[in-house]
């Protein structure tokens, strides 16, 4: 089954492995906060390099739906990059089989904690290879709804060449999930979510594999799967496939049956968060916990990003990587500073968070490269959900649109300004559309850098 943009974009908003453990303060308020035992618990999956933290606002949603926070769930794989072959063992990256072998431990948590027969899965990306992969192996009597957003179900490319990789459709990997007349397998119900022609993990050319002009023999169906509901989302970037309000209210419709509430973020009254320190070695992001690192929360000024009162929290992680919780005011901006082991000391200015989260997750900024030697200061402007689309989106740092964000297909997550040492101090704001945050350059003399990470 298929849908149009127009069918899917009709009505449509504008706008961790954890379970957050924190108690919700406001579903007794929204309409429909009563419990839903009818919707199965559900998991939800991350990409490849990526981490539970960017399923926040999904979660933030289905709670603002009535979903309750002790029946959902999200899996932080421990190598979460993949190999380049999948056949060959390589330092700090995992395999399908490590993958499933994870995915399906965390399925039978999620059974025990909530006496489920089944659960619902929901993956973006890698996320979904990994979903289809353990319904396909013995795991189907135990999934009912399997989501699948933006999943290179055909590959990124369908080539001779390294038919090692996982995301190579003519790979043994994804011949095994494909064969047969269906490509879904009998008594889960699949849907795949997907972009109109801006994903850039579905193109038919390979300009974004570094070959320009080199067919991928994938297009932008290749999401797609025989035997499922297929939706396209319209002009959507390949990670709000699945983060953003779009793919949520089918993600919501397709799992509970019904058309959600509300697609905005019902505010608590009481917000508590916290989250893992994770690191990255040898240039490999890993969801490995990371002890010893400190975490600093401050409130800062809305407009000068210039720090307000005392010391918000505090604290140095142990062995289990784990910072918070901390009990912060839902409507202001905050800094939260990491001090992390060999690397450096990274400033995050974070829009107010309106409900409990445990899976802010905090991995600190790249290492300084050779483009920064000369710079005063450095700050990044980051969006961790999807990508920075031009013309498309209203991007503006500093006042002025990123020179290093590519117009056209969006590929690009993040942006970078340099200003020098005469520049140190000064405020920069980052503005994504409607969500605006405003950063302070710190020197990067003193092994500093700024982010500006966007939560929408």
């Amino acid at each position: 089954m298929k849908l149009s943009r127009r069918t899917i974009l009709q009505g449509a908003g504008s706008l961790a492995f954890a379970v957050a453990s924190f108690r919700n303060d406001a579903l007794a308020q929204a309409p429909s906060a009563a419990a839903n035992p009818e919707v199965p618990p559900i998991l939800f999956v991350h990409g490849n390099g990526d981490y539970d933290a960017l399923w926040m606002t999904t979660l933030w949603r289905m709670e603002s739906n009535g979903i309750a926070r002790d029946r959902m769930m999200a899996i932080n794989f421990t190598n979460p990059t993949a190999r380049t072959d999948d056949t060959v063992e390589q330092a700090n990256r995992s395999s399908t089989e490590d993958q499933r072998r994870e995915l399906a431990a965390a399925i039978t948590e999620l059974k025990r904690r909530t006496g489920a027969a089944r659960v619902a899965l929901v993956g973006n990306s890698r996320g979904g290879n990994s979903i289809r992969n353990v319904i396909k192996n013995g795991g189907a009597g135990d999934v009912s709804h399997a989501i699948l957003c933006g999943t290179p179900n055909h590959g990124v490319f369908a080539l001779d060449d390294l038919l090692g990789s996982e995301f190579n459709g003519r790979g043994a990997f994804l011949r095994g999930l494909n064969g047969g007349d269906s490509e879904v397998t009998p008594g889960t119900a699949f849907l795949t979510l997907r972009s109109d022609g801006m994903d850039k993990y579905a193109q038919p050319d390979g300009r974004f594999m570094g070959k320009p002009g080199v067919p991928t023999n994938v297009t932008f169906e290749g999401p797609e799967l025989k035997g499922a509901t297929n939706l396209v989302l319209g002009t959507i970037d390949h990670r709000e496939t699945a983060y953003h309000p779009r793919a949520f209210r089918e993600i919501y419709k397709f799992i509970a049956g019904r058309e959600p509430a509300r697609i905005a973020i019902t505010p608590e009254q009481t917000v508590r968060i916290g989250g893992l320190v994770t690191g990255a070695v040898d240039g490999v992001p890993t969801n490995r916990p990371v002890a010893g690192a400190v975490v600093e929360i401050n409130y800062v000024d809305r407009e000068s990003g210039e720090r307000r009162g005392d010391v918000v929290h505090r604290a140095t992680t142990g062995a289990d990587g784990r910072w918070g919780p901390a009990t912060v005011d839902s409507t202001s901006p905050l800094e939260i500073v990491l001090t992390s082991p060999d690397a450096p000391i990274t400033h995050f200015y974070r829009s107010p968070f309106p409900r409990s989260s445990d899976v802010v997750h905090l991995r600190a900024a790249r290492p300084f490269i050779p483009a920064d030697k000369d710079a005063g200061a450095v700050v990044i402007m980051s969006r961790p959900r999807g990508y920075f689309g031009l013309p498309r989106d209203t991007i503006l740092f500093d006042g002025q649109e990123p020179a290093d964000v590519h117009p056209g297909v969006p590929t690009d997550a993040a942006a970078t300004l340099r200003l020098p040492a005469s520049e140190v101090g000064r405020h920069v704001v980052a503005q994504f559309n409607e969500e605006r945050i405003v950063a302070r350059a710190w020197p990067a003399s003193e092994n500093r850098i700024a982010v500006a990470e966007l939560t929408y």
